[in-house]
């Protein structure tokens, strides 16, 4: 009998040893820091590791420079890093604009593709168009365009593409986006209203130091009339932004900026009821005062501009040679024209233009890239004319090839998109914040 009590002390100090010993292995194994108040392993089902009542998990940023997890960054630290991060990119140059598009949709946040999917559009004679396909692309592998986005077939209404996008802007030296604007509840023929889209654009745009005006389309029923209650809406609803873009005209009025696209659809008389002082509905020197940009096209338009009391002119369209204001050998004559005039005169820089995606009978206007240097050459005709600002078509016009947002190589099927290869994805946005660059310099020597 006392045998056997022996042998059973034995048995339970065995056991205790056993335990101890296996407890400390299992300790070893867990990472420095942590306790043993959740299951072993608990890290392989997340949704079972809930923390504590008061506890505040640590954040991927807490976890810098530090090796155990529960370290804070100090909170003046934290905030630094989005200010140091800003300081590492370019200084925005707010003579400079980019265009910027706010169309298209994907089936996350928009319930479906919208623009993706852009309809090829039939040649305007029947003959020709018969030679060519028809219907709708089908996204997200095929696409209304000639490149494919670094992003997809993305939603702009995505933070996280905004955010994106405002990066690229600043990485290449944009100081404003010229967003395409349309009043709330209308929209273009292939695409849903986005005027709410506007606030984000706003706050992530102020984020990056950077400015927006509005590039306002030709929407359905555009007069002066409803011109004047749209740019109302506008200042009164986005005006107070710190991001909404002013500019400091000679007299040294802020005025806010507007592009008014395919202006030359209304007539210089209903314009000029909006735009000059003695107009039926003039806006001048109201609360919704600015600077109105007209599109210049063919060249009769200089003096319907004139007449209509516009502020200035662009050009819009980046294929050299297409119209007469769209020509690079043009630029100096129309800075003259508008100079004599007290004009301002902003022509459009673009990298090249690919259409046929969605416009397959109009290859005569393709104008390559050639590897940034199509680019170049415009950047050097608008320093040649001297204009004190310089628009971009365009920042993600993708239909007609004129981006300079990151695009990728892509195969899908029988279609292989166009790249910029041999160069990087962001080649755009170097090239361009290059030209930034010399265009600030070039502005500092003629304004002494």
């Amino acid at each position: 009998m006392a045998r056997f009590r022996r042998k059973t002390c034995i048995t339970l100090i065995g056991l205790v040893l056993f335990i101890f010993v296996v407890t400390i292995v299992l300790k070893s194994l867990r990472p420095e820091g942590s306790g043993f108040g959740s299951p072993f392993g608990l890290g392989l089902f997340p949704h079972l590791d809930r923390p504590e009542e008061g506890h505040v998990q640590p954040q991927v940023g807490d976890m810098a420079n530090s090796k155990v997890g529960t370290a804070k960054i100090p909170p003046q630290e934290r905030a630094a890093e989005p200010e140091a991060m800003l300081n590492a990119l370019p200084t925005p140059n707010y003579n400079l604009h980019g265009f910027y598009y706010t169309w298209y949709g994907n089936p996350q946040f928009d319930g479906k593709y919208i623009h993706w999917d852009h309809p090829v559009l039939p040649h305007w004679d029947a003959k020709v168009a018969a030679g060519y396909p028809k219907g709708r692309h089908n996204p997200p592998e095929d696409i209304g365009a000639n490149f494919y986005p670094a992003l997809g077939a993305y939603s702009s209404r995505d933070p996280s593409v905004i955010e994106a996008h405002m990066q690229q802007f600043r990485t290449a030296a944009i100081g404003v986006v010229a967003i395409s604007w349309y009043p709330p509840d209308t929209k273009d023929d292939n695409g849903e209203p986005t005027d709410d889209i506007v606030p984000l654009i706003l706050e992530v745009a102020h984020k990056y130091q950077l400015k927006v005006a509005f590039h306002i389309e030709p929407y359905k029923g555009r007069d002066d009339l409803n011109m004047y209650s749209n740019i109302k809406y506008i200042i009164e609803r986005y005006g107070d932004h710190p991001a909404f873009f002013r500019y400091k005209t000679s007299s040294g009025k802020l005025l806010p900026l507007f592009y008014v696209y395919d202006s030359y659809l209304l007539s210089s008389e209903k314009w000029a009821s909006l735009l000059k002082e003695n107009g039926r509905h003039s806006i001048r020197n109201t609360a919704f005062d600015g600077l109105f940009i007209a599109l210049l096209v063919e060249e009769k338009h200089k003096s319907d501009i004139l007449s209509g009391g516009f502020d200035g002119m662009y050009t819009y369209f980046a294929t050299n040679g297409f119209s007469y204001g769209s020509s690079h050998s043009n630029w100096r004559s129309i800075k003259s024209f508008c100079d004599g005039n007290n004009l301002m005169f902003i022509p459009s820089v673009g990298p090249g233009y690919m259409d046929t995606s969605i416009r397959p009978w109009n290859f005569q206007n393709t104008r390559n890239r050639i590897n940034g240097k199509y680019y170049e050459t415009a950047f050097g005709a608008a320093l040649e004319a001297r204009t004190d600002i310089i628009s971009i078509t365009s920042f993600n016009e993708w239909h007609e090839g004129t981006q300079i947002e990151k695009a990728i190589p892509k195969t899908a099927g029988k279609t292989t998109y166009q790249d910029y290869l041999p160069h990087k994805s962001d080649a755009y946005l170097e090239i361009t914040r290059k030209w930034a660059e010399k265009f600030d310099k070039e502005r500092e020597k003629w304004l002494v």
